[in-house]
């Protein structure tokens, strides 16, 4: 009896043994998965921020493109007003020409009357 006792109790004794190697293992692991679990949300939150910084960016990006398209519609009208004027002054200058023509031409009419005349 006391043999099976003592057989008994060193079968006890490494299952002891086992267990806290098995706890010890377990609890090895839990805190790997801990710091794992850390590192996670550490890069989760630098991405968060990153993204962050991103939306932000695009928030600026697109107040600049809306400020750059009215400045460019602004262009638009006066380059509009430009060549209206341009072509305003080329019909004048063509008028213009015309009667410098015309006086020339009269001028030529004149000019040999009056050394005639």
């Amino acid at each position: 009896l006391q043999q099976q006792a003592e057989q008994t109790c060193r079968q006890l004794l490494r299952s002891q043994e086992e267990h806290e190697q098995l706890l010890q293992a377990a609890v090895e692991q839990a805190e790997g998965l801990e710091q794992s679990l850390r590192n996670a949300e550490a890069l989760l939150a630098e991405r968060a921020a990153q993204l962050r910084d991103a939306q932000a960016q695009l928030s600026r990006n697109k107040v600049l493109i809306e400020e750059l398209r009215g400045e460019n519609r602004r262009f638009a009208m006066a380059l509009q007003a430009a060549e209206l004027k341009q072509r305003s002054m080329e019909e004048k200058n063509q008028l213009l020409e015309e009667q410098a023509s015309a006086l020339k031409q009269l001028i030529g009419k004149i000019t040999p009357a009056s050394l005639s005349g």
